[in-house]
């Protein structure tokens, strides 16, 4: 048996409503506060990872859920933390069980998700709006203004590899996402 003046925390992921992750976040933290619980909880997590895209020829980097739909909360399971969770608005439960026992994740699981959330915060990554096959029009560089078929994508490095139509011939040529478009 624990004793009481030491919670024992662990991780919960919490089902919310779609687009609602944020918000339910700022309202378990403001409730928290309120009712004085900080000793009962620990981090509230929205994973999230950036992605640039290109949009009327600028750069715009948002921010994505790496878990749309999911909140992950810290927490020493009582039945009042548990039941201030439910409570909540924009939460629809705890994942994987009844709300009256939730299951809390594994290690590995919040080890996967933190090392997932510290890799995805290096550099935003591009958002691909490309499939392979599809024909692109080059938009700046060299090859400005040329077709070409998309052979295949790198998603590490935000290029593809285009076949061109150049002197009667089709070529090979490596570009970034940013310098085509969709014909």
């Amino acid at each position: 048996m624990r004793a009481s003046a030491e919670p024992l925390k662990q991780w919960y992921a919490i089902k919310t409503n779609i687009e609602a992750e944020g918000k339910v976040k700022m309202l378990l933290q403001d409730e928290i506060r309120q009712r004085g619980l900080q000793h009962l909880f620990g981090e509230v997590l929205i994973p999230t990872e950036k992605v640039s895209e290109i949009r009327r020829g600028k750069k715009h980097i948002q921010t994505r859920k790496i878990y749309a739909g999911y909140v992950f909360v810290e927490m020493d399971i009582t039945d009042e933390s548990r039941m201030l969770v439910l409570e909540t608005k924009g939460v629809a439960g705890f994942v994987g069980t009844d709300s009256r026992s939730p299951i809390p994740l594994e290690d590995h699981e919040v080890s996967r998700i933190r090392s997932e959330l510290e890799e995805k915060q290096e550099a935003p990554k591009p958002k691909v709006i490309f499939d392979v096959g599809e024909t692109v029009k080059v938009r700046e560089g060299p090859f400005e203004n040329f077709e070409g078929t998309v052979e295949s994508i790198d998603h590490d490095r935000g290029t593809m590899r285009l076949s061109v139509l150049i002197f009667g011939r089709y070529t090979p040529v490596e570009l970034e996402y940013w310098q085509v478009e969709k014909v």
